[in-house]
This record gives C-alpha cells, structure tokens and sequence, in this order.
C-alpha cells in the first residue's frame, strides 16, 4: 500500500500543473478513489465481494469516480477532474494512462462473453467524456480524443475521435 501511495504522489506531481505541494495529493479524488479501489479489488479477489462493493460504494459517493472492485487497474494512472468516471468489472487498465472526467469504460450489453469491458494498454490518453464500449483493446501510447465513442479496436500509437470514433493522426 506505501508503494501505491508513494507512486500516486509522483503520478498526480507530474501529471497535473495545478498541484502546488506533495500534501494536496491526498485531496483529489483520483488519489482516495483509487486508495479504495486498491482494498476493494484485494476482497473481491478473496470473495469479499459485499465488503468490496462497500468500499466502492462509499468511494463513488465521495468522489464520483466509479470502479468495479473487480476492475484491474495499473500503476501510475491518474484520473484527473474525476466526476462521472466509470469503470466496469472486467475492464483491465494498463501503465501510465490518463483519463478525464466523465469517461466510461463499460460494456455494450451484447457481449456473450465473460470479458464485457475494454482493456486499455499502457501509455494511453483518454479526453473528457470519451465512452469506450465492448471487449476491445485500445493500443499502447494511443489518443481517444474528448466525446469519442470507441466500439472498435484501437491500434497502438494513433489518435481517434468522433462518434464513432476514427483515426485522424498515426504515430
């Protein structure tokens, strides 16, 4: 737990401009979010699973970030302007990404498969409002601009916007 702790004050200092000292972490809602997602997805992997929704329960009405205590969430991500952030139970996360308030990453309701919920490679910037639907894979280091609604693979390094999003800029 000191490891994430330490990692998220490195996180948010780098990642937002605005932070003026290492104390202010512990007030932004990505931080105590994040915090509860860690301990919820540790009792959900042990079936605590009423426990661990509690926790993620009392984290989204305190932040407004949701995250399925199931979710599997790398290190170094920050969300930042967190409201409205949702996050589905078998979404999986990857390294370094940044996303902004009002993003979802949910399930389409057609799935047939266990796996309803994209996974998001490492590196990867996610703009506000973006809605990212089904069991696809956004590539590592790519863009989903703000509004875009992905139902489609993303490959690695690209830039995507629109509804439905398309690629407008490669690496």
């Amino acid at each position: 737990m000191l490891n994430f702790i330490k990692d998220q004050v490195r996180t948010i200092k780098r990642k937002d401009p605005a932070i003026k000292s290492t104390m202010e972490v512990f007030l932004y809602p990505s931080f105590r979010a994040l915090l509860c997602h860690r301990i919820s997805n540790f009792l959900f992997r042990y079936k605590l699973y009423f426990l661990a929704r509690f926790i993620c329960e009392f984290a989204k009405r305190r932040t407004g970030i949701e995250i399925h205590p199931g979710a599997k969430i790398g290190k170094s991500v920050f969300i930042d302007h967190g409201s409205g952030v949702v996050i589905g139970e078998t979404a999986v996360v990857g390294n370094n990404v940044t996303m902004f308030h009002g993003v979802t990453l949910g399930g389409t309701g057609n799935e047939k498969t266990k796996k309803r919920h994209p996974t998001i490679e490492d590196d990867v910037f996610i703009g506000s409002g973006a809605k990212v639907l089904g069991n696809i894979v956004i590539g590592k280091a790519s863009k989903v601009g703000a509004g875009a609604i992905v139902l489609n693979n993303v490959p690695p390094g690209v830039t995507v916007v629109g509804v439905p999003a398309k690629i407008v800029r490669k690496r």
